[in-house]
């Protein structure tokens, strides 16, 4: 694909992300037009604007839409990330232990009713954002460190602390019944509730980790060919798979504190730019992004349309769209001569 086509795509794919977000703001329990969303964010002082409306559109729904299409974005990028990191397109986001990290994390806070705030996070946004962190650490370091630690022993290690972290929280869960329905309402990932704070305190962790990511396209190119290769192009492994683990852990933690654990978006967005777009980083990045951001903007708005009043948690839509999507890829890739993902 022509760099001069790819960037038409990209432009078609943000309007369509763009369009997304301005009917996102309308739908809800108060239904709102698009046109007056259009107005509200434009100029908000017409008279013949409700209030109400104003009131709803830019103190609850605008930051909720933002955070949802920037949290999409950054799971993506991460997704891509990983999967060249583990040349592997079935890797995640939380295939290091990011996940169980923050769900324990969470929990803790559930659970101990803890105070803490730091920063602008909350205690459960907190105790998640340390707990993501804190674990993909344990892993590196039990891996090997940044220079010695191999691809398959991150895997590993990272499967390990997983299922060990993930048990923990089960006994927290079982021990505290009185919490479980919070703790699960979280482990499964949602918007409901989220506004401007949220939006502030995650969008710089969200914003660097992907920014480095971007610059990182090249590297990342290298290290999708495999370890001889990269060494062959005079890439030092160690250090770039050290930056690459960072900025991805980094916006895995920052997205799952803001929004719980969402799944499957970090598969399914690199997977489609890759088949639209091609594998090479520098299109990838910020196609996944895009799709990412789409993805996820439309999981929220059938999460609260769908059985409304009430709300489905976003990270049920996403594990059943990402589900579907990967069961029809794999009897699409059976059929072909080729085989395999």
């Amino acid at each position: 694909m022509s760099r001069q086509r790819f960037i038409f795509w990209i432009v078609i794919l943000s309007l369509l992300l763009i369009s997304t977000l301005v009917i996102s703001l309308g739908i809800g329990a108060v239904f709102i037009p698009p046109e007056r969303v259009v107005d509200i964010i434009t100029n908000p002082s017409q008279a013949d604007l409700d209030p109400a409306e104003i009131s709803i559109v830019r103190d609850l729904r605008l930051p909720r839409a933002f955070l949802a299409a920037l949290v999409g974005a950054g799971l993506a990028i991460a997704g891509a990330a990983f999967q060249a990191l583990f040349r592997n397109p079935l890797a995640d986001p939380y295939v290091i232990g990011a996940s169980s990290g923050a769900s324990l994390g969470a929990t803790i806070a559930i659970t101990f009713g803890l105070t803490w705030n730091f920063a602008g996070f909350g205690p459960i946004q907190l105790a998640a954002f340390v707990g993501a962190l804190s674990t993909v650490f344990l892993v590196y370091t039990i891996a090997g460190g940044n220079v010695k630690a191999g691809v398959i022993s991150l895997l590993l290690a990272g499967t390990a602390i997983s299922t060990v972290l993930s048990s923990v929280t089960s006994l927290f869960m079982l021990m505290n019944r009185e919490s479980t329905h919070e703790i699960f309402s979280w482990l499964m990932g949602s918007f409901n509730g989220r506004s401007w704070p949220q939006l502030t305190v995650s969008l710089p962790y969200l914003v660097i980790g992907m920014a480095i990511l971007w610059f990182a396209s090249r590297p990342l190119d290298a290290l999708s060919l495999g370890e001889d290769t990269a060494q062959t192009i005079g890439l030092s492994i160690g250090k770039t798979r050290g930056v690459v683990v960072a900025a991805a852990s980094l916006i895995t933690a920052a997205a799952v504190a803001s929004s719980g654990v969402i799944g499957f978006v970090g598969l399914v967005a690199p997977h489609i730019a890759r088949i639209l777009f091609g594998a090479s980083h520098h299109r990838l990045i910020p196609a996944s992004a895009v799709l990412g951001g789409l993805l996820t903007l439309l999981a929220d708005d059938l999460a609260r349309t769908l059985m409304a009043p009430f709300e489905l948690p976003v990270g049920l839509i996403t594990s059943l769209i990402g589900g579907i999507f990967f069961l029809y890829l794999i009897r699409t890739r059976q059929r072909s001569p080729r085989g395999g993902l």
